[in-house]
């Protein structure tokens, strides 16, 4: 990886900082192509049942790169660079294992994009979020996806429409953090929901991920008919039969992921 993107592997937590401190770690083409790549290259990696997204420096994200956007103001440059964001908020959804934010500071435009897009995230109490584009001439309309599928329609336009910023007490209360917790705890708060996640089979886990996302944006109806082969499939696993003869017996599960 360039210094832009540091990547630590402590099983079964690989943790990727966003390492731009300079710029507020905002996301030009190149950061988010290589945070992409990396995602995917951990897809297929036993050792890896949990992804980190933490960043060095002062703030989170501050969303896109300006500084490069106002250098390349033509339509083709622009979609590449949200067809890239695009990507790699897909990426997150897709890969099996959970992806967590760790967030410090602020987190706006495209960075408060990747607190939502990720599966879980954790604040530290300063914590500040916001889609401030409407300032600059530029709604947040690609931010605007996971967020309001995270806080709901009012409130994400509350968000959009002002630009104003949100608090991490807020955030939590609207459902764009799962926990809000002192800066120097941290890393250690998320370790621990990391730890208590990878606890569970990682297949069961990828499994119920995937039909997640599947029957999260669809109808009751639809939802049912995404789910109920799944949980027919998950239950024919040997993890699965392990599990319940596990707890019938009174004992600890051994995973075979399979």
């Amino acid at each position: 990886m360039s210094e832009s993107l540091l990547v630590e592997h402590q099983a079964p937590i690989t943790r990727i900082t966003l390492n731009r401190p300079e710029k507020r770690n905002a996301l030009s083409l190149g950061l988010m192509a290589e945070l992409t790549e990396t995602l995917e290259s951990l897809r297929h990696d036993p050792e890896t049942r949990i992804v980190v997204i933490a960043a060095a420096g002062p703030a989170f994200s501050a969303g896109h790169d300006l500084a490069e956007m106002a250098a390349d103001r033509d339509a083709a440059s622009y979609k590449r660079l949200f067809d890239g964001c695009t990507t790699l908020m897909t990426t997150i959804h897709t890969i099996p294992q959970p992806v967590i934010a760790q967030v410090h500071g602020v987190a706006t435009a495209a960075g408060c994009q990747l607190v939502a897009a990720c599966d879980l995230a954790v604040a530290e109490e300063g914590a500040r979020f916001g889609t401030p584009g409407v300032k600059i001439g530029l709604f947040c309309s690609t931010p605007m996806v996971p967020i309001s599928r995270a806080v709901g329609r009012k409130r994400a336009l509350e968000m959009l429409l002002t630009g104003q910023l949100i608090d991490a007490r807020t955030a939590l209360d609207w459902g764009l953090v799962n926990r809000v917790v002192p800066v120097d705890t941290l890393r250690e708060a998320v370790d621990d929901l990391a730890t208590s996640i990878a606890n569970a089979s990682a297949l069961t886990i990828a499994i119920g991920k995937q039909a997640f996302y599947a029957q999260i944006d669809v109808d009751e109806r639809q939802a049912y008919d995404v789910t109920v082969p799944v949980m027919t499939m998950n239950a024919m696993t040997d993890d699965a039969a392990e599990g319940i003869n596990a707890f019938l017996e009174k004992r600890a599960p051994v995973w075979r992921n399979s």
